[in-house]
């Protein structure tokens, strides 16, 4: 296995925000909407961690009606993004952006139905301290839902993975792919994670070639 090799963990530059708005990610976005309805029915108060430019609250909201979400990214450049596409899709009033950081959120305990995250993880050079945070305010019963990229075994692994997924992208894009894979947690630390802070292991899975998932639902007293 390959050493982790951390990235910045705030993407706050106006052109790679947009540089990241603008890649395809629809149909790993519209998966992680599909895969969230399968794991339980979605509704209530949804508090998405590491939003970016929220094209995944928009997706959500445009498949369930019975839902709000609360957006929060520490990127002032990607929220000032996830603003206009709110607005483009109509949804101010059930789409809420927050600039708060991961680490230290800023609500209440026990105040979510659902906790979400794409992405954000391999951002972060010590995932547990987010991860606390986010089982503090989900409501006993509540959904952890949170999706991220898996760290190959071998730095060819990570080329192969960049052709396959991204090979018809720039090469500054390409580049991005290349190192938010080396920053990518393995399946193993995930789950020791998961262990970490009372869950099973089992509730961690890796859901395809290049990403792992960790749904569970938080205990009730």
């Amino acid at each position: 296995m390959i050493e982790r090799v951390l990235e910045p963990e705030v993407m706050d530059d106006p052109k790679e925000s947009l540089q990241y708005d603008e890649m395809d990610h629809l149909q790993v976005n519209q998966k992680f909407v599909d895969d969230m309805q399968k794991f339980a029915p979605v509704e209530g108060r949804i508090l998405d961690v590491g939003t970016g430019t929220a094209r995944i609250p928009i997706l959500l909201c445009e498949a369930v009606e019975d839902c709000r979400v609360m957006a929060c990214d520490l990127a002032v450049t990607m929220l000032d993004i996830a603003r206009r596409n709110i607005a483009s899709a109509g949804l101010e009033r059930r789409i809420q952006l927050y600039h708060g950081d991961a680490k230290s959120l800023d609500c209440q305990d026990d105040e979510c139905d659902w906790v979400i995250s794409n992405s954000l993880m391999h951002h972060l050079p010590d995932p547990a301290s987010a991860i606390v945070h986010m089982i503090r305010v989900l409501r006993p019963g509540g959904k952890l839902f949170i999706r991220d990229l898996l760290r190959p075994e071998t730095n060819e692994e990570i080329e192969r993975l960049v052709q396959l997924y991204a090979s018809e992208e720039p090469l500054e894009n390409q580049q991005l792919l290349r190192q938010s894979l080396a920053a990518a947690l393995s399946l193993d630390e995930v789950r020791s994670l998961a262990v970490d802070v009372g869950f099973s292991e089992d509730t961690v899975q890796a859901t395809s070639d290049r990403h792992w998932t960790w749904a569970a639902v938080k205990a009730t007293l």
